[in-house]
């Protein structure tokens, strides 16, 4: 009798199914826990991106279409096409506001930008107090109308504090904010006052990321402290400052307050800068569509500094290995 020889029945490595089954379900859980993270993400993120629908976006496609339109609120909006925009090419006060927004950018920028340097290095190579840095912020805890009604009071003509020092020292009053040459460059000096320590703070923080390495470095090497703020700290700052560049000139082209509590515009439109120009036009002579148009002149003309700021600075970079 033969007995018909049978092969070993299979075996399936049972490390391997083991293992296949462990990952199957962490894929399950690790799936279920990012459907999870999601819908959490998706609850914060939501009052934010109504917000910004609500309060930011909705308004400016508004915006842009009254530009085309001749509206004053009493009667529905009338489409008119380029109108307002050829009004405004042609409209001799608008380039003037333009120019006189430019000038206060220029001081403004200019003097901030170099001010909060200085404190922002001098706050990283000297002292880290925290009362200092709190010192340095107080100015920007007051609101713009504030801080423009004070400076009003200081630097009236007749009864300001600053006027009553510069008679006491012998030299005549200075009508800082009735006078055509001084009232741009003093309105731009109120905001840097107040907004240099804000700067400086931003500054002050992209100073830490820098290793104190090469500082110490540099002194073995007996490099001064001077050059080694234009060899270390300034190309080690570049991204920082850029990106702190870009902020404050967006704000300083939307000044709008400082001006409308001291000069109203004046005198003889020698502020009227172009957010107030289009605050008049809208709610003084209710022209909305023209105050619409310009007020997209702004948003192009603040985009295209902004990219070219962005690509001149190289903001993206940093020359930290």
């Amino acid at each position: 009798m033969t007995i018909a020889s049978s092969s070993p029945p299979s075996r399936v490595p049972l490390g391997s199914a083991e293992r296949a089954g462990t990952k199957s379900r962490t894929d399950r859980a690790g799936a279920g826990e990012n459907r999870g993270d999601g819908r959490l993400a998706a609850v914060f993120i939501t009052p934010a991106l109504l917000g910004f629908v609500v309060f930011l976006l909705w308004p400016t496609l508004r915006g842009i279409y009254l530009s085309f339109t001749r509206f004053n609120l009493l009667t529905p909006a009338e489409w008119v096409g380029l109108d307002n925009y050829v009004r405004m090419v042609n409209d001799p006060i608008f380039w003037d506001s333009l120019w006189v927004t430019v000038e206060y950018v220029v001081i403004n920028i200019g003097i901030q930008t170099v001010a909060a340097l200085a404190i922002a290095v001098l706050l990283q190579r000297l002292t880290q107090s925290a009362l200092l840095r709190g010192i340095v912020l107080t100015p920007y805890l007051m609101s713009n109308v504030v801080a423009g009604l004070v400076w009003l009071w200081i630097l009236d003509t007749q009864l300001g504090i600053g006027n009553e020092i510069i008679a006491a020292l012998g030299a005549d009053r200075i009508p800082f904010l009735a006078d055509e040459t001084w009232a741009i460059p003093t309105i731009a000096l109120i905001n840097v006052w107040r907004h240099v320590g804000y700067t400086a703070l931003l500054l002050f923080a992209g100073l830490q990321a820098i290793p104190n390495d090469m500082y110490e470095a540099a002194r073995v090497d007996g490099a001064s402290e001077w050059r080694m703020f234009w060899r270390i700290t300034m190309p080690l700052l570049r991204p920082v400052l850029a990106v702190v560049l870009i902020m404050t000139v967006i704000g300083s082209f939307q000044v709008f307050d400082t001006v409308a509590v001291t000069t109203a515009g004046g005198p003889a439109n020698a502020t009227n800068v172009l957010q107030f120009y289009i605050y008049g036009s809208a709610f003084g002579r209710f022209q909305f569509g023209y105050a619409s148009a310009m007020s997209v002149a702004l948003l192009v003309v603040l985009s295209a500094i902004t990219v070219l700021q962005y690509r001149l600075t190289r903001a993206g970079q940093t020359d930290l290995g």
